[in-house]
């Protein structure tokens, strides 16, 4: 499930308008979905998609969504047979009555046609379906003059934060194993667990705040070290709070260059950069890859938990620490901070490897 804001405005005045738009509302054109639009005053303020079949109880959030943002009217269309999207077509349908919110149309869409499922008329609706192009409309052309884009799936979405390969994974586990080797050796010859953990958290405070400010793609070396900072909640939490829009970038790199163990910490805040912007498509992607890596990732999971129920970012980003509050909350570093960072590294060196993908993706 993903939800995202619309804001360029295209004008749609029949249900072939609806279909050519709904692959730019949510990034990719969607097969076996279900896409419900929420619109208030003509306007589209949201869109949510899930995939089909749906699991129990997967729509119930859009009670609530449908109050928070103001939506007087809804548009639903699903996309595959229709043993799948009737009866997901109905729920929603039946949810968008339960709120008061006017169903302005119902489409199913299957193998280049249409039916309506609010149009009982064979002049404009007949029972073999209403042949469709969504990719020669006018629709798709003034979408992509206003810089929108509809990639051709999901997975192709999917495939722009997938795992780097060839000679660049290759570099990245020498650059993560020379990291480790340098840590483990630190540790070894440090005195006092304590005054080490102080000094390694103050270094990755330090190399955080200048990733952030400076923008760009960091080197092997320097995204490895970044990497086992970020396995530092404390760490974590401090490019958290201090996360920007603008920060994606930085984040979608690691997400695809760091070895499997350290992918979660950046996957969870791209995905949070991602959701701030309205890419809530993208953030769930993201948390897709935190969670194979991961299935326990607190982060992760949170993030996951309100995008599923149609959550607005403001909610956490809102409520979210100074990095002062942070040291006030969490006190002085000691070396118990370590142990997230000491299981992800564990008794091995990365191995060298030849390349490959290294995270299974859905």
């Amino acid at each position: 499930m993903t939800t995202n804001a619309y804001e360029p405005c295209l004008t749609l005045t029949s249900p072939a308008d609806v279909l050519a738009a709904v692959p730019y509302l949510v990034g990719f054109h969607p097969v076996d979905s279900l896409v419900v639009i929420g619109l208030d005053r003509g306007r589209a303020k949201v869109a949510a998609r899930w995939g089909l079949p749906l699991p129990p109880g997967a729509l119930a959030p859009l009670v609530p969504l449908f109050e928070r943002e103001a939506v007087s009217e809804v548009v639903v269309v699903g996309y595959g047979p229709g043993e799948h999207v009737t009866p997901a077509v109905d729920e929603a349908r039946g949810l968008a009555e339960q709120a008061g919110v006017e169903v302005g149309e119902a489409l199913r869409a299957d193998d280049g046609r249409f039916w309506s499922y609010v149009c009982d008329s064979t002049l404009c609706c007949p029972p073999e379906g209403t042949p469709y192009d969504p990719r020669s409309s006018r629709i798709a052309a003034e979408a992509t003059v206003r810089g929108l884009v509809a990639l051709p799936d999901r997975q192709a979405l999917e495939h722009t934060i997938a795992p780097v390969t060839g000679p660049v994974r290759v570099a990245m586990r020498r650059a993560t194993a020379e990291v480790v080797r340098d840590l483990r050796a630190r540790l070894t010859a440090c005195g006092d667990a304590d005054a080490f953990a102080k000094e390694f958290t103050a270094e990755g405070l330090a190399r955080v705040r200048a990733a952030l400010t400076a923008g760009g793609r960091l080197d092997d070396v320097a995204a490895a070290r970044l990497g086992l900072d970020l396995a530092v909640i404390r760490v974590r939490d401090e490019a958290w709070t201090l996360l920007e829009e603008c920060h994606a970038g930085l984040w979608k790199d690691l997400t695809r260059r760091l070895e499997p163990p350290f992918v979660p910490a950046a996957a969870s805040l791209l995905a949070m950069a991602a959701w701030r912007s309205g890419d809530s498509i993208l953030a769930t992607i993201a948390l897709e890859r935190a969670l194979t890596a991961d299935p326990h990732y607190s982060m992760a999971n949170l993030l996951m938990h309100a995008l599923q129920h149609l959550m607005p970012p403001g909610m956490l980003s809102g409520r979210l620490p100074s990095p002062a509050e942070l040291d006030t909350a969490m006190g002085e570093a000691r070396a118990g901070w370590l142990l997230p960072l000491l299981d992800r590294i564990g008794d091995d060196d990365p191995p060298p490897g030849d390349g490959g993908v290294d995270v299974t993706r859905d």
